[in-house]
């Protein structure tokens, strides 16, 4: 392998091409953009030197990369490994370019030469695994790839860290693999038995079995950490919070999926930045930590909060239905999650952004940014786009003005 030089990126790369040349293309958008962090800073660690990010250039890991350069700079080098698959950016993190503790690796960690050469040539003592394809909707047409990237995937990341001898393997799991939580269940602890229900959550989940199977049999220094759904700017607008302000900004109806119903609790990502600070400097090896906000919204109930947020009129039936249409749902929505994040609060961790000062601050990022960050989002602003080879394609699926209920199995009399 060699190193090269590429729009101001010290990046270390396999003898391969990129996939798509359009990802190191760069046109200077996020130099107006503000560099956005998280709040905590920690006494540095003194066995913690060099730290390994996958999924670097997404959207949650963007805001680690940025905040743990930025906060630790004498402390800690960060390496940001990413494949820059379609929901990737290089403007997530083109602000840490002339930083000395920072480094892009084009890398996948399905290629476990790739992720050994990166571990060995950068020291990485510590990793922090968020890279996953992670878009629910996309898992029922393409399972293959979810079972391919996130469970080998994060068998190449636990064996070469075994092989290296890694001291903290923090793995980004999510709160869908405990499955559905009913209106009148307790939020789940960290103990609660996992019961995914689609495939993305089942590839999570199975991801963290061979975590546990690593720290069991190979006494390998683990922390499995559960998040809540997280928003904010950088996030690639394919997800219900940026796709729908995109869609507001180009004055088109939003659309949402079945009836609408469904519930998600969101933290905004600066406060889930702060959360894998905090996980890093205070968590215990061996323990799994849920990460919950308090905002839990309806789909319904978000849409009319961004209507007025970003000031459209919306008061009456007509004025809604204007610019809320319905769709098909999923072949299976979860009705809503909830996870305790009492064990990560007892650690210093507090929910800092409210919903609704989270949302301002995104439909601002999103109005000056959204239409250029990643290119040309068009197709990724239908209700079930689907991706073919790290390119988006739009779904043709039909809209309508009324919610549209589940559809109810035949009876086989």
């Amino acid at each position: 392998m060699e190193a090269s030089h590429v729009n101001g990126i010290d990046r270390v790369h396999s003898p391969r091409k990129p996939s798509n040349p359009k990802f190191f293309e760069d046109y200077g958008i996020w130099k107006q953009a503000p560099v956005l962090v998280g709040t905590t800073k920690f006494q540095p660690l003194p066995d913690v030197k060099n730290i390994m990010i996958t999924g670097g250039a997404g959207f949650i890991a963007c805001w680690l990369v940025r905040h743990l350069t930025l906060a630790y700079p004498e402390a800690y080098n960060i390496v940001s490994f990413d494949k820059l698959d379609y929901c990737s950016s290089l403007n997530n993190t083109r602000m840490l370019n002339d930083r000395r503790n920072f480094t892009f690796y084009h890398g996948d960690i399905t290629n476990p030469s790739e992720v050994l050469d990166c571990m060995e040539r950068f020291s990485i003592d510590t990793i922090f695994h968020f890279a996953a394809q992670s878009h629910v909707d996309l898992s029922f047409g393409n399972s293959y790839g979810f079972t391919h990237t996130n469970v080998y995937g994060t068998h190449v990341m636990l064996e070469s860290a075994k092989k290296v001898g890694v001291r903290r393997f923090i793995h980004v799991s999510t709160d869908e693999v405990y499955g559905e939580v009913k209106d009148d269940q307790d939020d789940l602890l960290e103990t609660s038995i996992l019961s995914p229900t689609n495939p993305y959550a089942a590839s999570k989940a199975a991801a963290e079995m061979l975590v546990n199977s690593y720290m069991k049999s190979f006494k390998l220094p683990v922390i499995i950490v559960r998040s809540n759904n997280v928003y904010g700017p950088h996030q690639f607008p394919e997800k219900i919070i940026p796709k729908f302000i995109c869609l507001l900004n180009r004055q088109r109806p939003t659309v949402l999926h079945g009836d609408g119903s469904p519930t998600r609790r969101y933290l905004y990502a600066g406060d889930a930045a702060d959360a894998f600070d905090t996980i890093l400097h205070k968590g215990a090896l061996g323990q799994i930590y849920n990460v919950g906000s308090h905002d839990e919204i309806s789909n319904l109930q978000f849409c009319q909060m961004l209507l007025d947020e970003m000031g459209i009129p919306s008061e009456n039936p007509d004025e809604f239905t204007k610019w809320v249409k319905y769709t098909h749902d999923r072949p299976f929505n979860d009705h809503r999650y909830a996870v305790d994040a009492t064990k990560l609060r007892h650690l210093g961790w507090s929910q800092k952004t409210s919903f609704i000062d989270g949302l301002k601050i995104t439909v601002d990022w999103y109005k000056r940014f959204g239409e250029v960050w990643w290119g040309d989002i068009s197709k990724v602003l239908s209700p079930f786009p689907i991706v073919v080879e790290a390119e988006v394609v739009s779904d043709k699926e039909e809209i309508c003005d009324e919610p549209q209920l589940p559809k109810r199995p035949k009876s086989s009399a």
